[in-house]
């Protein structure tokens, strides 16, 4: 069967987007990783039945992280091109994982291009976990990410996937992405895309 316009317009711009938001598949060894992470999380889950999950907690440096991951999802959504290349390092890399990562603002705007405009394809995604390392000025970033194909009759209209980046606090004290890398998003339906808008948490739980 003739794959359909809208899942090649999706398939296109996680091509081209450098393997962010969208992403592309991770390496085996960090697949193995998460496996194994996954399996000890089910089993001590298996041991501790009706334990509730963990609430994240971040400090008043990771919120302000937390605020530009959103702000970042954010430009995409209104579908601002300068927004979004403002919360990009000069020197940031995407698809940080893969064997050719896309380097550069302006390559890697350019590429977000087709994400930007929103046509042919709409990208979310938000924080779930924001970590400041022990130099104070980089900081880690992790959360799903939702594709939703525009047009209704579209075989897979949504996909979920999941970001992490790397960000950098420059001396201007603002936060920029410098590293973003993503895993291979998977067909989802629509109740799994409304839970998705659902988890988004605009204030930070900080504490």
């Amino acid at each position: 069967m003739k794959p359909h316009a809208g899942s090649r317009a999706i398939r296109h711009a996680i091509r081209h987007a450098g393997r962010r938001r969208a992403g592309m598949a991770l390496p085996l060894v960090r697949s193995a990783v998460l496996t194994a992470v996954l399996t000890a999380a089910t089993a001590a889950s298996a041991q501790q039945p009706g334990k509730p999950a963990p609430v994240a907690r971040m400090s008043a440096e990771e919120c302000k992280v937390w605020a530009r991951e959103l702000s970042f999802a954010q430009s995409v959504a209104d579908h601002d091109a300068v927004a979004f290349a403002s919360h990009l390092e000069a020197q940031a890399a995407f698809g940080a994982s893969g064997p050719e990562p896309t380097r550069g603002r302006d390559l890697i705007a350019q590429r977000w291009a087709g994400i930007i405009d929103g046509k042919r394809v709409k990208l979310a995604w938000y924080p779930t976990r924001t970590t400041v390392g022990g130099v104070g000025d980089i900081a880690w970033s992790s959360g799903p990410s939702l594709f939703e194909d525009p047009d209704p009759k579209a075989e897979h209209r949504y996909r979920i996937g999941a970001f992490h980046s790397v960000w950098h606090r420059g001396a201007d004290g603002v936060w920029r992405v410098l590293f973003d890398d993503g895993v291979e998003p998977r067909p989802v339906g629509e109740a799994e895309a409304i839970a998705f808008r659902e988890g988004r948490r605009s204030t930070c739980p900080q504490g």
